[in-house]
């Protein structure tokens, strides 16, 4: 509601008087569908799209993920815990997106060790040492 304090006051009211409350109208409703919900196979193909470069700029970052139809706050969201600027070492924002899927920090590297691995046999995703080790 533009006015919440209004909105507050209409809907309690309501409540309080055994009314049904007011609410939205469907087509005052932000369509949640029009975004994607993020998932370790999107973050493999943004790793796919960065194509190997170890910094990538913002813009162009942002760019990727909206085509994507990734939601913007979640974009915003890992930015801002990684104090990133317009230069952006992919790898640390990689594993801060893997860290919004994961509830542990085991479960987050596995994510991360999923997004980043080439190999496509039933084993378990590999990655260089030295790459694990960066994270």
């Amino acid at each position: 509601p533009q006015d919440l304090i209004q909105w507050a006051a209409d809907y309690f009211g309501a409540m309080s008087r055994g009314e049904i409350p007011p609410v939205r109208e469907r087509s005052e409703r932000v369509a949640l569908s029009n975004w994607a919900e993020l998932t370790p196979e999107l973050l493999k193909i943004l790793h796919s799209r960065v194509a190997g470069r170890l910094i990538i700029h913002a813009d162009e970052l942002a760019q990727m993920w909206k085509v994507l139809s990734l939601p913007t706050d979640l974009f915003n969201s890992v930015m801002n815990v990684g104090r990133f600027t317009e230069e952006i070492e992919w790898l640390k924002f990689l594993a801060l997106a893997c860290s919004s899927l994961g509830v542990t920090i085991a479960k987050t590297l596995k994510i991360v060790c999923e997004v980043l691995s080439s190999d496509h046999d039933s084993g378990p995703p590999r990655i260089p040492f030295s790459t694990f080790q960066f994270l």
